[in-house]
């Protein structure tokens, strides 16, 4: 699999990384239904046999449960791969979350997952939200004495605006960012990946399938049936009116991907490996069928014609919202 350079950084990435939030089970206010941890094992296993070389995690996926699983996947492993977790998001005995970056928190946030992922250091240790705002200094100023220790190599931050990363670059200099990214969610092409690229600035990208959307298994039936444990059912694009457009939407990119001998989720994460600024992909896995069909994604670039049919299809399905709003 192809590798890319994170920023400034001597990471070297697979295009591809393993994301780990629906690992955490369905057990906490993001969660995503029930999840076995024997099949989480074996899922990531899988991605490391097919080439995949970094994993992107956090404290908070399942409260401390998705750490766990990896920990325990690459126990006794002489060469690990990259790990990525991130801090801000705490909990209290009752499980409910809130956002803490004050000093303490993120310290024993930094101990926590180093003791649950079983490593000396943490490769890449992120802000995972910019909140409290008035924080973010504090935050970040804490990682960096953490790398001043040894206990992580580069931070990073997710979900940050320019306006926040210039706040804190003086600080200390950013890895990387991670936003959201997909199809259906392009807003930071409106400044944000030049400023990285402007800056050295690592993007890994999260959510390129845009949450199961941008998949063949997604129907009106699979998302009206989504379990109360999965925060999806939550959310207004897995419900109407919205829901029969992106169906609609979906059932084109298909047509398309099928031409090609391609999925819907391997077209929507190469359309993301498209950008130049982007270093790699946060794919989510809860079982190995899933990373084996779209590691391949990473091999897929697409050309000016096949954009240009996505950028049609776009225009349609804003078309569509705009009639059905």
């Amino acid at each position: 699999m192809a590798l890319r350079q994170l920023g400034w950084t001597n990471l070297q990435l697979t295009t591809i990384g393993l994301g780990t939030w629906a690992l955490g089970g369905g057990e906490w206010r993001w969660g995503w239904g029930p999840q076995d941890d024997q099949e989480s094992r074996i899922t990531i296993q899988r991605a490391l046999d097919l080439g995949i070389n970094w994993i992107d995690t956090a404290a908070v996926y399942g409260l401390g449960r998705s750490e766990e699983v990896i920990g325990k996947t690459l126990q006794g492993m002489v060469k690990k791969p990259v790990i990525a977790t991130k801090c801000s998001l705490v909990w209290d005995e009752d499980r409910m979350i809130s956002n803490s970056l004050k000093r303490g928190s993120v310290r024993q946030e930094a101990e926590d997952s180093l003791r649950r992922l079983g490593v000396e250091a943490i490769d890449l240790y992120q802000i995972h939200w910019p909140d409290p705002e008035q924080e973010i200094e504090e935050g970040w100023g804490t990682i960096a004495d953490l790398i001043k220790e040894g206990k992580i190599r580069y931070a990073g931050v997710s979900n940050f605006n320019v306006e926040q990363l210039k706040r804190i670059q003086p600080i200390h200099r950013v890895a990387s960012l991670q936003p959201p990214y997909s199809i259906l969610r392009r807003g930071i092409e409106d400044e944000i990946l030049d400023y990285c690229s402007n800056h050295d600035i690592g993007v890994i990208v999260y959510s390129p399938m845009q949450k199961g959307i941008l998949t063949d298994k997604f129907s009106k039936d699979w998302a009206q049936n989504l379990p109360d444990s999965d925060h999806r059912a939550r959310d207004s694009r897995f419900q109407e009116p919205e829901l029969s457009v992106n169906v609609e939407f979906v059932k084109r990119l298909s047509e398309m991907a099928k031409d090609k001998g391609k999925t819907v989720a391997q077209l929507a994460i190469a359309w993301t490996l498209r950008r130049p600024e982007v270093t790699a992909a946060i794919v989510g896995a809860r079982k190995p069928h899933q990373i084996e069909e779209t590691v391949h994604a990473g091999e897929w670039e697409l050309d000016k014609n096949e954009i240009e049919q996505i950028d049609e299809l776009l225009e349609a399905r804003s078309d569509a919202l705009e009639k059905v709003k």
